[in-house]
């Protein structure tokens, strides 16, 4: 399935020369000095192409604080012109919509919270009608790609062309070292399904801490992500919100010049033949795979209507644990994944469970 999105391309409507996109700013906008000192230094960088602030932000529980407010978008506006640096913010309302553009921010971008309320994210599209501004869409809190697609339709759907998504990771009950858990393979679904939409990485939310944005930061540039939104503060260590996750503008430069930034394809034509006989490769073991897991669920059926035949039930724990704990010893012989392996085994699992729950419930020539 492809989308069919009615967008331009990302440097139709972002077109400063600097690879990768970088949109870089301080998580709330605090005190019109702290945002003017943090944007004038991350304007000397050289390295930042949108300037970031919270103005509204939405927190988990009442009491935090929730944003300066409206006044925070004259603090933009002269940021704006005192720097030369385009502007974005999140927007959450369609009062926020409508004071964002009548104050001439640049970019706006949907958060997580509001793309997981498909009536919030209509409410936004519908201020934005007739609006000739770049919209940006985080993923939702939770990992459910197809609110993720409705959001960007919606958007899209009010008019807006110059669209993007933004991935900021999605929470999970399990307890990681990140914030919000990457989930790259709902990005790349995305990518899969809406190639020619730009991707920007938020290292920021899905760390939660600024000693594993640089590894972030890289993988989404080498899986071919558009740029990155940062948070950037003068003085994090006195930040009003999210201290942990932001950098000074100085690390900020230094982390981009440390990023390897890699193309999607080569003008080598020695390369792309190499590329072309080992991809060739792949697609003979993938044949031979399909093939495999194709038998294998032949003989699954079989087991099926012998567990129906003699009332015996289909999930066998025990055996599930033999299956598990001998692939795993393998694969790790073989430098797999023990995660990958052990996703890898659930999927089929899960299909054969399929298959002999459907044989179960089918009754025999001689029962009917």
């Amino acid at each position: 399935m492809k989308l069919n999105l009615d967008i331009v391309p990302l440097n139709s409507w972002l077109d400063n020369g600097k690879e990768p996109l970088i949109i870089s700013g301080p998580c709330s906008a605090e005190t019109e000095e702290q945002l003017l000192a943090t944007a004038k230094l991350l304007a000397a960088t050289g390295k930042v192409s949108v300037l970031r602030a919270g103005i509204w932000k939405p927190r988990t529980r009442p009491g935090e604080f929730e944003g300066i407010g409206s006044i925070g978008l004259e603090w933009l506006k002269r940021a704006k012109e005192e720097t030369g640096l385009p502007t974005a913010i999140e927007v959450a309302t369609a009062k926020h919509v409508e004071e964002a553009l009548a104050a001439g921010v640049d970019i706006l971008w949907v958060g997580a919270r509001s793309t997981a309320n498909p009536f919030t994210v209509q409410e936004i599209a519908d201020a934005l009608q007739g609006a000739d501004v770049p919209v940006l869409v985080k993923n939702p809190v939770n990992p459910d790609l197809s609110l993720w697609i409705g959001a960007l339709e919606r958007i899209n759907r009010a008019g807006i062309k110059k669209l993007g998504a933004i991935h900021r990771g999605f929470s999970s009950f399990e307890k990681t070292s990140f914030r919000n858990e990457p989930m790259w393979d709902l990005a790349i679904q995305l990518k899969t399904v809406a190639p020619e939409l730009p991707i920007i990485n938020d290292p920021s939310h899905i760390c939660g801490n600024r000693e594993l944005i640089p590894y972030i930061s890289q993988k989404a540039l080498d899986l071919d992500m558009q740029g990155l939104m940062i948070e950037s503060h003068l003085d994090p260590s006195v930040a009003w919100t999210d201290a942990k996750q932001q950098v000074t503008p100085a690390a900020l430069a230094e982390l981009v010049d440390r990023l390897a930034l890699r193309k999607a394809d080569s003008d080598n034509p020695v390369f792309e033949d190499q590329l072309a006989v080992l991809r060739k490769d792949i697609d003979a073991l993938d044949d031979v795979i399909i093939q495999k897991v194709g038998e294998r669920m032949k003989i699954v059926e079989k087991i099926g209507e012998f567990k129906r035949d003699n009332s015996v039930t289909i999930l066998q724990v025990s055996r599930w644990d033999e299956i598990v704990e001998k692939r795993t010893a393998i694969a790790s012989a073989l430098k797999l994944d023990k995660d990958f392996t052990v996703k890898l085994l659930e999927l089929i699992h899960n299909e054969s469970i399929r298959k002999q729950n459907e044989i179960m419930n089918t009754k025999t020539s001689v029962e009917a």
